[in-house]
């Protein structure tokens, strides 16, 4: 008679496909890399190929990896992975509405790393950081505080660019191809600068978004955006 154990082992293709998902996390490959062939896995973790393509089809639907035929098996580009909290360029937000986008740069700066964000980005404590403070505009009027701190090591020409004629966002996706991104999202009053900068009374609510983003293992940005409330919808879809 056969007895079950006490924990049931874990799947042959989540094993593949959590190797993959770790080594995409960690850096190891990063936006565009060809990843090993169905082949090479078949091999490496002698299971089947229908295994293996399991693996790699769930990875392609979640958006962590492309699938060309013939061709092989990429890691995506995250900023093009249909979502509703994906990295989103606020130019291409406001162009796609019809209107007109504008920013103001306030604050673009080098600065020394408290000891937080020391342990945040990954760095030593006094290490250099860029930080830019900048308003989104939506056909004149305020719809976006963006205060932004930078990995130099990820983007060392940031405090060079006319951020005027392109954002932080559409640069650093050029220069550091991600590989993760983290979100929080909430209702909070705005800070005394950001009731100023959006033109809002400090007991306005705002929806603040402080997002992290990684490529190739380093922390690249940790920005906090802050949105008038009643001017602001976060909007998405999901599909089985």
């Amino acid at each position: 008679m056969n007895h079950k154990s006490p924990t049931t082992p874990e799947p042959q293709y989540l094993k593949v496909k959590n190797h993959l998902r770790e080594r995409i996390a960690s850096g190891h490959w990063v936006a565009g890399d060809l990843l090993p062939s169905e082949a090479e896995l078949v091999a490496q973790f002698e299971v089947s190929r229908m295994t293996v393509n399991r693996a790699l089809r769930e990875l392609t639907q979640e958006g962590l990896v492309e699938r060309l035929q013939g061709v092989g098996t990429f890691v995506a580009q995250l900023h093009r992975i249909s979502s509703s909290l994906t990295v989103r360029d606020v130019h291409e937000e406001i162009l796609a509405r019809g209107h007109r986008h504008d920013a103001k740069v306030h604050l673009l700066e080098k600065v020394r790393a408290s000891a937080g964000q020391a342990q945040d980005f990954g760095i030593k404590t006094g290490a250099t950081l860029f930080h830019s403070v900048i308003v989104h505009l939506e056909n004149g009027q305020a719809i976006q505080c963006e205060d932004r701190w930078v990995n130099p090591a990820c983007a060392p020409d940031y405090l060079s660019l006319d951020f005027t004629r392109i954002t932080p966002t559409n640069y650093l996706l050029e220069v550091a191809p991600l590989s993760e991104a983290r979100y929080s999202i909430e209702a909070l009053l705005p800070t005394p600068e950001e009731a100023k900068l959006l033109s809002l009374s400090k007991q306005q609510p705002c929806l603040v978004v402080k997002r992290r983003t990684f490529s190739r293992g380093l922390t690249v940005t940790l920005v906090r955006l802050t949105h008038p409330g009643s001017m602001y919808v976060l909007e998405g879809s999901f599909q089985a």
